[in-house]
């Protein structure tokens, strides 16, 4: 199947042509013909297979056949980070280029002025956070009344970084009659709840196993005491000779201590996470795509939306709390069909964590040490948990930076 069998325009074919896109992904195949129909959606596919394109191609599409050229915010795109926003964004300028449809991109953690001015040149399409969403609609600095189509892009990630309420908030400033389309890598049951609320009739498109992982990315697992992690990564990254490395941890602190110590041993590091201003972490970013830096440091933040063409490999330096987590995690090598590795380092206290990945993906992955770095069998730490220790819940809550506070349930870390 080519893109020319989807009825879709041909000054849109034209700049799919130039960017060499002649194929359609399964996801595409699926998505688009439902998209340009107005139904709701709801499409979960593996990450890196041209989810944004399933849902772009068409919408643009929709524009390039309205009969008025009126500037009106049609179609809203919500993200769960800055770097995702960023992502969807480039992706809407270059399938639209030359067709005259704007594009703006608004999120937080950057001053609000350059937004707005995007914002009053004219604006079809809006890709934005949740927060700074919120922010311009209170002030009263958009208009969403004539939203057509509003996307949840990563749905489950919204969910789980606490943005419901917003969520919630949003959709009373836009018209019922809408369509709404969800899209993810995976879907869990909060999504799901959510999804019988605000979607109607929606059509489900899942073109691979739910929650499965690339088939081509390559998964090792090696089993190291918690002290010795960090002179592991860097031992990897030396004997391995790679140039581009992608490295997870679960908190900030964590982040910024492995950069440091990885600099101490000799290799170029940058560190992303949320307590990182936008330019920094935008300085970050390029810096490991054009190659000044070997390993970028992240947390999650930078799991969804981060994307970088034939990236070497992926490190979880500590198991995610989320085992939905570690798909969008590992889904950031082995894109658009591409070869990939993905190595996690595990402690025997994490052991039950990657006996939660084992149960959503349905794979077993099997331990091994490494000549020089085997676990300390006679020192291991405890794995059950002693009364009164946090819960998973609240150790991830706390990792990405939300209160566990009851008076705090719901209200997520601005974006």
């Amino acid at each position: 199947m080519r893109f020319s069998t989807l009825g879709l325009h041909p000054d849109l074919l034209a700049v799919l042509d130039t960017l060499g896109y002649q194929t359609p992904t399964p996801i595409q195949q699926a998505a688009i013909p439902q998209v340009l129909a107005g139904s709701d959606v709801m499409a979960g596919a593996q990450t890196g297979t041209g989810k944004t394109a399933a849902f772009a191609l068409p919408l643009l599409q929709r524009h390039l056949a309205r009969e008025t050229s009126e500037k009106a915010i049609r179609v809203l795109v919500l993200t769960p980070t800055r770097e995702l926003a960023q992502q969807v964004h480039q992706s809407f300028e270059k399938y639209s280029q030359g067709l005259g449809i704007r594009s703006v991109v608004a999120y937080g953690g950057a001053s609000i002025n350059p937004q707005l001015d995007a914002l009053n040149k004219g604006c079809d399409i809006l890709v934005a956070t949740p927060g700074r969403l919120l922010e311009l609609a209170i002030k009263g600095l958009i208009d969403l009344s004539r939203v057509e189509t509003l996307v949840l892009d990563e749905a489950d990630r919204m969910l789980d970084m606490g943005f419901i309420t917003d969520i919630n908030r949003i959709l009373k400033r836009l018209p019922e009659t809408r369509q709404t389309l969800f899209f993810s890598a995976t879907f869990n049951d909060e999504v799901f709840a959510l999804s019988k609320t605000i979607l109607r009739q929606p059509k489900l498109i899942e073109v691979a196993e739910r929650n499965a992982t690339a088939a081509k990315i390559e998964q090792r697992f090696y089993e190291v005491d918690n002290k010795r992690k960090a002179a592991l990564v860097a031992y990897l990254i030396g004997s391995k000779n790679w140039q581009q490395v992608l490295i997870f941890t679960r908190t900030k602190q964590a982040v910024d201590e492995l950069a440091r110590e990885l600099v101490k041993d000799g290799i170029s590091a940058a560190a992303v996470h949320g307590d990182k201003s936008q330019g920094a972490r935008d300085r970050g970013l390029e810096e490991f795509k054009n190659g000044k830096v070997r390993a970028l440091v992240a947390t999650d933040v930078a799991a969804r939306g981060l994307d970088i063409a034939q990236l070497q490999c992926v490190v979880n330096y500590e198991l995610p709390y989320n085992a939905e987590d570690y798909i969008h995690r590992i889904g950031r090598t082995g894109r658009a069909g591409q070869a990939g590795l993905a190595v996690s380092l595990v402690s025997n206290k994490e052991k039950y964590l990657l006996k939660d990945v084992e149960k959503l993906t349905g794979e077993h992955f099997n331990l091994q040490w490494i000549e020089g770095f085997e676990p300390d069998l006679l020192a291991q730490e405890e794995v059950s948990n002693p009364k009164g220790k946090a819960s998973k819940k609240t150790l991830r809550a706390k990792a990405l930076g939300q209160s566990s506070n009851k008076t705090n349930a719901g209200k997520p870390r601005r974006r």
